[in-house]
């Protein structure tokens, strides 16, 4: 008797049920690891606008009321956030925000990071049902 060499069609559906098993819970923490890393740019763009803003404002007595471009992250298709003024800047006072840009980084837990001239770390704009706080959202 010749025995027949290979895998039978049970076998091989077992394996591609494994491989999706695998494949299901591997791609939401990957997609969450990308992200932490864009969020993690977004925080050093926000920080540097910041020493930015302190070396403007000890040349001049004030701070500026617009931004570099440069600073901005507005064209550049590199970045996922776009980095600006928040609501009610003066010469004397800033917060800094880092919003998501349209696209994968738009549905980050975190939504927006914001940074005020006295170094408040905060986030606005979470996403409905997010329990992310502005230390989780700063510290990862």
């Amino acid at each position: 008797m010749k025995k027949n060499k290979g895998f039978t069609l049970i076998e091989m559906m077992i394996v591609v049920a494994i491989i999706g098993i695998l494949a299901a819970v591997a791609y939401p923490s990957y997609t969450e690891y990308v992200m932490r890393g864009h969020r993690a740019d977004a925080r050093a763009g926000l920080l540097q606008t910041q020493l930015w803003l302190e070396r403007a404002a000890t040349a001049n007595g004030v701070y500026p009321t617009e931004l570099p471009a440069a600073l901005t992250w507005a064209n550049d298709n590199n970045k996922r956030y776009t980095i600006g003024f928040g609501a009610n800047n003066t010469n004397a006072t800033f917060t800094l925000t880092a919003t998501p840009k349209a696209g994968a980084q738009s549905t980050d837990r975190c939504g927006t990071l914001t940074l005020s001239h006295a170094g408040a770390r905060d986030v606005i704009n979470l996403p409905t049902g997010s329990t992310m706080t502005a230390a989780d959202c700063w510290s990862r």
